[in-house]
């Protein structure tokens, strides 16, 4: 259900209206609901980040403003007041509970440098993979096998300055493979 569907307002809220809040006054809370939930939303989603719980702290307030007659009070503020405390009341709620994976979890995933590593090296498998193969097979030479360019000249059986300008254009398109996948500065 979305805050902002709906049927058009009927009536303004007033401040006597929401003493009857107690009653089971269904008119009383669409007027509650059309009045201030977006407003409300709007807060709460800066205060939360996050939609869905913005949407279900918004409905809570409302149930709330329903239950407990607040006609001594600005309407506004006390629904603000209500939905800033039921946003703190869940981030405590969350601090307080214990983590749902045990530690024996925690100790078999690698280290965020292990993974970060891992993560590297298959983005730049990949972008190896996507060079064409006479240039991939210069740099595998050359760069990860620690070939000299006449040693490699010899093993891949083509001459030395054929071996410069693979890797030189290899290079250039390796940069471009890896920028393509937010690797490269």
């Amino acid at each position: 259900m979305s805050l902002f569907r709906g049927e058009p307002k009927r009536r303004r809220l007033r401040s006597e209206d929401v003493s009857r809040a107690g009653t089971a006054d269904e008119e009383l809370v669409r007027a509650l609901f059309d009045d201030h939930a977006g407003p409300l939303y709007g807060y709460v989603l800066r205060l939360t980040g996050d939609p869905g719980r913005a949407e279900d702290i918004v409905q809570e307030t409302i149930l709330r403003a329903w239950k407990n007659p607040i006609a001594d009070r600005p309407v506004r503020a006390w629904l603000f007041t209500v939905a800033r405390n039921l946003v703190v009341d869940q981030a405590r709620a969350r601090k307080s509970r214990p983590q749902e994976t045990g530690d024996e979890a925690l100790a078999i995933l690698p280290a965020d440098d292990e993974l970060d590593k891992a993560v590297e090296s298959w983005a730049i498998a990949d972008a190896l993979a996507s060079l064409r193969p006479d240039h991939r097979e210069v740099l595998l030479a050359v760069y990860y096998g620690g070939q000299s360019v006449k040693e490699a000249s010899e093993s891949l059986g083509i001459p030395p300055g054929t071996v410069k300008s693979r890797t030189y254009y290899a290079l250039r398109a390796l940069k471009l493979a890896l920028e393509e996948r937010g690797l490269a500065p």
